[in-house]
């Protein structure tokens, strides 16, 4: 059973392919998004620490998000694979999920390759409040400034892959699956 990243800007399917991913592998699909909320719901010391974080407007620090990660892989539903979806975001993170993996690791980080102009189009479709063509840049923006060295730390761990996220759904599942299935 695969142990997968699913990186990619906000726009891309990484939420939608990485559950379909999760469902035909057999695995969990874990979102950090999901995760930071349970934790905030079910008020954990994590999701304490995490909940002031963000409630200050900051990012959650990588030693809280490595926390939180250790905790939900560790369950028995993650031990035979995952896909983690939202996480890593830093390089920190990568090295960091590196440790806790330890021998086993990944077997791929699979960038969800989709261009601005398109991502930029399906958020402003979805029709919500805060997604304005100038925020949705700010933070294409940002994700292009932390990302580049976690992609290139991945790339040099000789784990990733790009995949074409442009067009319906089920083709880029299905370009997900072929590389997925080679490296398996």
């Amino acid at each position: 059973m695969p142990r997968l990243v699913i990186l990619g800007r906000q726009g891309s399917g990484k939420g939608t392919q990485s559950a379909r991913l999760a469902e035909r592998y057999g695995v969990p699909h874990v979102s950090t998004g999901d995760i930071l909320r349970t934790a905030v719901a079910e008020q954990t010391e994590l999701g304490q620490r995490a909940k002031a974080t963000m409630d200050a407007g900051d990012l959650v620090p990588d030693e809280i998000m490595l926390g939180i990660i250790e905790a939900r892989l560790a369950a028995p539903d993650a031990m035979a694979g995952f896909v983690l979806d939202g996480f890593p975001r830093t390089d920190a993170q990568a090295k960091g999920l590196a440790g806790l993996l330890g021998a086993e690791g990944l077997d791929l980080a699979i960038d969800l390759a989709v261009p601005d102009e398109v991502v930029i189009e399906r958020m402003l479709g979805r029709g919500r409040a805060d997604d304005t063509e100038e925020a949705i840049r700010r933070r294409l923006d940002l994700y292009e400034e932390q990302t580049a060295p976690l992609l290139d730390w991945f790339a040099g761990q000789d784990l990733l892959v790009a995949v074409d996220g442009v067009g319906t759904p089920d083709e880029v599942f299905a370009r997900l699956v072929e590389v997925i299935d080679e490296r398996s």
